[in-house]
């Protein structure tokens, strides 16, 4: 769960941890055996002039399955249940509003069962726990896709030709799903000077920051980076 925010901007730091049990400074061990009440979770600090509290909880909610009361995917278990813990009335009332509003958009047939629940203490995971995508970088995108989570995802986020048809322009079309190109110096950003994020047109995927946007010189938009290594 750390990487989808790792590296987006405003967030400042991602911690990967233990919340909502009863035992203090818990261990790994003694939390995926269920002893101790705390689920695994991962602590967002971000600066809210950069980020949008309701964007975190967007991107949440793209990363789980959030009708599965027992785990997620092929982890199951109370350890691995899915929850947001909001800190202050505002993040619990934007926090309930977004989980209504994914109830009834009709994304999902199942009823949303991924409550929304009062932070108590946080418990930062071993060290060997930290930063583990990028640390195991293989191991990690294996486990993405044999555990469902990446198809299950792309299963319920992406659109169908005909709905891509009907949301996007001919040319954001031919681009997309027929591996089409803009022509230089004739496209919608090769000259956008304005700050933001630039996003996939398709799945909402966060590619590339305007602070590293730079002039190649070839009428296309040119970055130095993306957001994360892993999304291009």
């Amino acid at each position: 769960m750390v990487a989808p925010f790792d590296e987006y901007p405003g967030v400042i730091e991602v911690i990967s941890g233990y919340t909502g049990g009863f035992l203090a400074n818990p261990t790994y061990e003694q939390v995926c055996r269920g002893e101790t009440g705390h689920v695994e979770a991962v602590q967002i600090v971000y600066d809210p002039e950069i980020l949008a509290y309701e964007t975190l909880l967007e991107m949440y909610w793209r990363q789980i399955d959030p009708t599965d009361s027992g785990g997620q995917f092929c982890d199951q278990g109370t350890s691995y249940k899915t929850a947001i813990f909001y800190h202050t009335p505002e993040q619990k009332e934007a926090a309930e509003a977004s989980k209504g509003a994914l109830a009834e958009s009709g994304r999902f047939s199942a009823p949303i069962v991924t409550p929304i629940l009062p932070a108590g203490d946080f418990w930062p995971a071993e060290d060997y726990h930290q930063g583990f995508y990028k640390k195991n970088p293989a191991h990690y995108k294996n486990y993405r896709k044999s555990s469902g989570r990446d198809e299950f995802i792309w299963e319920r986020w992406a659109l169908n030709k005909s709905d891509l048809q009907e949301k996007l322009s001919k040319i954001q079309y031919h681009v997309t799903q027929e591996n089409g190109t803009e022509p230089p110096f004739q496209n919608e950003y090769w000259d956008e000077t304005r700050e933001g994020i630039y996003v996939d047109i398709v799945s909402g995927e966060p590619l590339f920051t305007s602070r590293d946007k730079f002039d190649a010189g070839c009428g296309w938009p040119s970055f130095t980076k993306p957001l994360h290594k892993n999304l291009v």
